[in-house]
C-alpha cells in the first residue's frame, strides 16, 4: 500500500499551459484574420436582426427562411431541389464535422439561397471527406451565417410562422425601411421551372418502364427505382401527358419539388390526364399535392412546415408508425377531399396533418413524406416495393 506522500505524488497532475480562448465557432486557420471583416446579418420581415459571421459567398440574398431539424445529412439538404427559393436554418448546433462527400449529393448543384448555422466545424472527421462545407458554399455562390442563435431563430419561426429574410454583410441599421419593403415584396415564384431537368433522359433497367416526372426530383428517387430493376425515363416538369403516355410506361412517378403547388396550374392539368389514363401512379411530396389538386381537393400553407429526418407518420390502415424524412411547407386539406375519390392513408403523429392518400378505384397512391430518404430513416422504403406490385409484381 502506498503511503500518503506517494499517493499525493501519484495524483499530481502535469502543469497546464495558459488557457486558450475558445471561439464561438471554428474557422480554418487561413481565414481567422478575416473574422472582423466578415460580420453578417439576418434581417427578418418582422424587424428582428440576428448577427453572426459570414460564411460562403459574400453576396446579399433575400429568401424565405425555413428550419430543418435533421442531425446529419446537411449536404443532402443543400442539394435537395425542394429548397429552391429558401434559406435553410440547421437546428443541430454543429454542422460540417464530417465534411463533404460528393456521392451524397441529391442533385448536381445546391439549391438553397442561404445557409444558417450555430457552429461551423473547422475539422472534418470522415474517411470519405472530399472537401469542406465552407468551400462548397463559396464555390456555388451561396451566402451563409455562422454563430447566430439558431435556437432563438427557430423558436421565433415556430411562433410567428415562416418569414422572408435577408442575408447581408452590410450594416442594416441605416436602410431598414428599404430592406423591410423588399422582404414584404419577395415571392418564391416559379421554382419548379428552375429546378426541373432541361430534357428527357433514360436510366437503363431490364424491368418495368417508369416515367418519372421531375418537379425537382432528388436523385435517390430514380436510384430507388433502378435498384428494383426499373428502366426510368425522366421527363421535364412541363412535359405533356400525351408525350409521357406515348412512351407506354408501366408506371408513373410524380416527384417532390419546391414552391406552392397551386402555382403549377399547367402541370396540374397534365397530372389529371395521367390520373385518368389507368397507368399506376406513385407520387411523393409535391407530386402528392399536385395529384390532390388535380382530383378536386385543396391545399394550404403550413405555419412553419415539416423539415427534418425524424417525423413520425401513422399508417391509418395498419396502425404502424414510421419515422420519415420530410421537407414541405404545404399540405392537403382532407376536408375538401371527396371520399369517393380518395381516402387518407397516412397522418402526421405530431400535428394530425395529412401524409398520404389512397385513391378509390384507381392504381394511385401518394405520400407527403420521402420514402427515398437521403437524408433520414429508411422505414418507409417499402413503398417503392408497393409501387412495383401496383405495376404487376416481381418480374
Amino acid at each position: 500500500m502506498r503511503d500518503s506522500e506517494s499517493c499525493k505524488k501519484a495524483r499530481k497532475r502535469p502543469k497546464r499551459g495558459p488557457k486558450k480562448e475558445i471561439s464561438l465557432f471554428f474557422l480554418p486557420e487561413k481565414r481567422k484574420e478575416w473574422v472582423t471583416a466578415m460580420k453578417a446579418y439576418l434581417i427578418l420581415e418582422d424587424g428582428h436582426v440576428f448577427e453572426g459571421t459570414g460564411i460562403g459567398s459574400g453576396r446579399e440574398a433575400v429568401s424565405e427562411i425555413v428550419f430543418n431539424t435533421a442531425m446529419t445529412g446537411y449536404l443532402e439538404v443543400l442539394t435537395d431541389p425542394s429548397y429552391a427559393g429558401q434559406a435553410v436554418v440547421m437546428t443541430y448546433p454543429l454542422i460540417g464535422n464530417y465534411g463533404v462527400c460528393f456521392r451524397d449529393m441529391e442533385s448536381a448543384v445546391p439549391w438553397p439561397d442561404g445557409f444558417l448555422v450555430r457552429e461551423l466545424s473547422r475539422l472534418a472527421s470522415n474517411f470519405r471527406c472530399e472537401g469542406s462545407i465552407w468551400d462548397f458554399l463559396e464555390k456555388h455562390d451561396i451566402p451563409g451565417i455562422a454563430g447566430i442563435d439558431t435556437r432563438a431563430l427557430t423558436k421565433l419561426l415556430r411562433e410567428k410562422g415562416t418569414m422572408n429574410g435577408m442575408i447581408t454583410r452590410r450594416e442594416p441599421q441605416d436602410r431598414m425601411d428599404e430592406i423591410l419593403a423588399s422582404l414584404h415584396a419577395y415571392a418564391v415564384g416559379d421554382v419548379v421551372g428552375r429546378v426541373t431537368c432541361r430534357g428527357k433522359k433514360v436510366l437503363e433497367g431490364s424491368g418495368y418502364r417508369v416515367a418519372l416526372m421531375d418537379y425537382g426530383a432528388k436523385d435517390n428517387i430514380a436510384a430507388s427505382l433502378v435498384k428494383r430493376g426499373c428502366q426510368v425515363t425522366v421527363y421535364p416538369a412541363h412535359t405533356s401527358a400525351d408525350e409521357v403516355l406515348a412512351g407506354r410506361p408501366d408506371g408513373i412517378m410524380l416527384s417532390n419539388g419546391p414552391g406552392d403547388p397551386k402555382s403549377c396550374t399547367g402541370i396540374i392539368r397534365e397530372v389529371k390526364k395521367l390520373a385518368d389514363s389507368g397507368v399506376p401512379v406513385f407520387a411523393i411530396c409535391l407530386g402528392h399535392q399536385l395529384m390532390a389538386l388535380a382530383e378536386g381537393a385543396d391545399t394550404y400553407r403550413l405555419k412553419y412546415g415539416h423539415r427534418g429526418g425524424n417525423h413520425p407518420v401513422k399508417d391509418l390502415e395498419t396502425g404502424k408508425v414510421y419515422l420519415t424524412s420530410q421537407n414541405h411547407g404545404y399540405a392537403v386539406n382532407t376536408d375538401t377531399l371527396d371520399k369517393s375519390i380518395a381516402v387518407p392513408a397516412f397522418a402526421n403523429v405530431n400535428d394530425g396533418t395529412n401524409e398520404g392518400l389512397r385513391y378509390t378505384g384507381k392504381q394511385i397512391y401518394t405520400v407527403q413524406f420521402h420514402p427515398e430518404a437521403c437524408p433520414g430513416p429508411q422505414d418507409s422504403s417499402f413503398l417503392f416495393d408497393r409501387f412495383i406490385q401496383m405495376m404487376g409484381g416481381d418480374r
